[in-house]
């Protein structure tokens, strides 16, 4: 029951401030018509309650689960069986993701088709797959994490050059929607759930990172796709 009314106050802590600002523009300078204004109140009390299921449903399954899993691949001690599943559930849980969807649908109506919605998908899910595979190495055998962000980044911009200009803005949006609500908690709770297990390992040096790893992917994987395209 605490949870319920911690998640509640969070929600309406979270999403009061754009609704107030959106408020004192409607009666101020902005001036909607009054069905779209009340639009925007029925919409934001959907996402609201939308918001109370979803961050619910991330505390009693997702953040449980994903270090169950990464605790029971750790204890079987075999790295390709947790690079394996880190690829696989990173790649399905980005499918997944409502953020990426949302781009993926927007890039395919603005292109009139020209990058397909589900190419998109793909790629991106391809990146954090991999990246998030990487990730699991990172942690298995103690690399800092800056020398791979070096070199991820490195490729990028290297990539960037060889890719057409509208790719390029794209992929980093592409690395960005992959930080959503559903992606993080269960990642983040993966990376955790490894280390935990493994000894000589601590959760807040060796457990994070996770996501700034797994956003360098999909930036890969676009620019790629792009090349492909170009």
């Amino acid at each position: 029951m605490d949870n319920i009314k911690e998640t509640v106050l969070e929600v309406i802590l979270s999403i009061l401030p754009i609704t107030v600002v959106i408020t004192i523009l409607q009666f101020t300078l902005v001036w909607l018509p009054l069905e779209m204004f009340l639009q925007f109140l029925i919409g934001v009390l959907m996402v609201g309650i939308g918001l109370i299921l979803f961050l619910l449903g991330v505390n009693i399954g997702l953040l449980p689960v994903g270090e169950m899993i990464g605790s029971a691949l750790s204890k079987t001690k075999m790295v390709w069986l947790i690079v394996f599943f880190g690829f696989l559930l990173g790649l399905v849980v980005t499918i997944a993701e409502p953020d990426v969807r949302v781009l993926a649908s927007q890039v395919d109506q603005v292109s009139s088709g020209a990058i397909p919605r589900d190419i998109l998908i793909i790629a991106v899910a391809l990146g954090v797959g991999i990246f998030v595979a990487i990730a699991m190495l990172r942690i298995i055998f103690n690399i800092n994490i800056i020398y791979i962000l070096a070199v991820g980044y490195s490729l990028v911009f290297l990539l960037a050059a060889f890719t057409p200009s509208h790719f390029v803005p794209i992929s980093f949006d592409s690395g960005g929607v992959t930080t959503g609500p559903l992606t993080v908690p269960f990642i983040l709770s993966l990376g955790v759930g490894v280390v935990t297990v493994m000894k000589g390992k601590t959760s807040t040096s060796d457990g994070f990172g996770l996501v700034a790893l797994a956003s360098i992917g999909p930036i890969l994987s676009v620019l790629i796709l792009g090349v492909i395209y170009g």
